[in-house]
């Protein structure tokens, strides 16, 4: 019994991340059909396709986020533990 309990602990945070997974596919597939309309056939599987391979659209201010972290992570490459962390938070609170 100890061993189930502990084997399900430890597989917990695998099955949270498939369930989410799942969601996330399912919130697509969902939206994509309701943004293929009357489509029928080909045009609605050639649609269907385009929009469930669709990668997520980055906004600017996503992509300037990023890009500030990228600067942040490269400038601070030699820096270790706690002045590593004061470094980065500096940097990324930088205008």
């Amino acid at each position: 019994m100890k061993k189930l309990f502990a084997a399900l602990i430890l597989a917990s945070p695998f099955l949270l991340n498939a369930a989410h997974a799942a969601t996330a596919q399912q919130n697509k597939m969902t939206t994509c059909n309701k943004e293929a309309g009357d489509k029928k056939g080909g045009e609605r599987q050639a649609f269907m396709k385009e929009c469930l391979s669709a990668k997520p659209k980055v906004s600017d201010a996503q992509k300037a986020q990023q890009d500030k972290m990228k600067t942040c992570n490269a400038e601070a490459k030699d820096k270790k533990g706690d002045e590593r962390k004061k470094f980065m938070s500096a940097c990324l609170k930088k205008a």
